[in-house]
């Protein structure tokens, strides 16, 4: 029975629609890593092709996609750049049949070390998060997927509790609502979420409102509900989720619960820091460092509070960043100091997770991003 119970996941991916998708891995470079990786993932049976190098660049170690699949945009997390203390950002279009990317900009961050990225949902805008600057940015995007003008820029102010990691703020993410009227930022450095209202087509943020995390959380990421009534927070060094309802009217959180990111019978420990969160049907999945694990929690749709189900060895050292395949049958997580990608079957009903035994060796994998592949 446990046998047949453990394959489950399998055959029920096996059932989905077959498509090919386009993986992208975004790293840090190094010996063993030179950009932005690409493999092909075989939808209805978890094959995955073995990785190329897609685009030669710097630290690429965040990716967003644009609502067309046909642009591709990086986070170049450097501390400097042309003389001046701010990272990238550069823009990418992809070659539809092959997945290999053609550099088409690269700008300024404008701050330090940026950390994470996103497009909204129109294409019109692009949102930066640079963490040592403590900073968010936007730019217009032009039809070509070129970076246009600078829209935005917002410098955080405050600190926290934690002496060694929160002295000043630290921008870890930038995320549009699903209305596409705000976007929200999360402070590592001030354990805040700050709410902007977003301008799309002028490519511009305003301030709307400030959500607060409990002392010492480092908000680090953050993920919608499906159905966009509530915004869960992933904190890093608390290693905890915190659950927010939304007001998508008024650009508002309103506090519902916070609860430990691990299994229950695991505290928190030194060296354990929360890196990713992904939120699919009605799932929500992270990946914990240290304990280098990846956790499975139930949405309960009413009220958005969140229910442990699984924790599984992620099968190496360190996983960073965790996609979900747009069928939803398939998760991979990059292992970023064992320079593996693993893969998960996902059971469609239950959103459990099993090992496929099939593995990518890619240097210092951090993001994954899907695109639809073309004939």
């Amino acid at each position: 029975m446990k046998i047949l119970l453990a394959l489950m996941p399998l055959t029920l991916a096996l059932a989905a629609p077959a498509r090919d998708f386009f993986v992208y891995f975004g790293t840090y470079t190094n010996a063993l890593s030179r950009g932005i990786y690409v493999s092909r993932l075989e939808s209805g049976t978890g094959r995955l092709s073995a990785p190329e190098l897609a685009a030669e660049t710097p630290n690429p170690s965040y990716l967003a996609i644009a609502p067309t699949g046909k642009f591709l945009y990086a986070a170049n997390e450097v501390g400097s750049s042309g003389g001046g203390e701010a990272g990238l950002v550069s823009a990418f279009a992809i070659d539809q049949k092959t997945g290999r990317l053609a550099l088409l900009d690269q700008k300024s961050s404008g701050g330090a070390w940026p950390c994470h990225l996103s497009v909204d949902a129109t294409g019109a805008a692009l949102l930066v998060a640079n963490y040592d600057a403590g900073s968010v940015k936007s730019f217009q995007l032009r039809d070509d997927g070129g970076l246009g003008a600078e829209g935005s820029f917002v410098r955080h102010h405050g600190a926290s509790v934690n002496a060694s990691r929160q002295t000043g703020p630290h921008a870890h993410c930038i995320i549009p609502d699903p209305a596409n009227r705000f976007a929200l930022a999360c402070d590592l450095g001030t354990d805040k979420v700050m709410v902007y209202r977003l301008n799309s087509a002028a490519g511009t943020l305003t301030d709307a409102s400030v959500a607060t995390l409990p002392p010492g959380s480092g908000p680090r990421h953050l993920a919608f509900s499906d159905n966009g009534k509530f915004v869960h927070v992933l904190n890093e060094m608390g290693c905890t989720l915190s659950t927010f309802g939304w007001d998508s009217r008024a650009g508002q959180m309103a506090p519902v619960e916070t609860v430990s990111a691990l299994p229950p019978e695991v505290p928190v420990q030194p060296g354990f820091t929360a890196a990713e969160i992904v939120v699919a049907g009605k799932f929500v999945y992270v990946t914990i460092r240290g304990h280098d694990s990846v956790g499975v929690f139930s949405i309960e749709a009413r009220t958005g509070r969140l229910r442990y189900r699984q924790n599984l060895p992620t099968g190496g050292q360190v996983p960073r960043g965790l996609g979900v395949d747009p069928t939803g049958h398939w998760l991979l997580v990059g292992n970023q100091n064992s320079h593996t990608v693993t893969e998960f079957a996902i059971n469609p009903r239950t959103g459990l997770l099993a090992p496929t035994g099939q593995s990518l060796n890619i240097g210092s994998p951090v993001d994954v991003k899907f695109v639809a592949c073309h004939r």
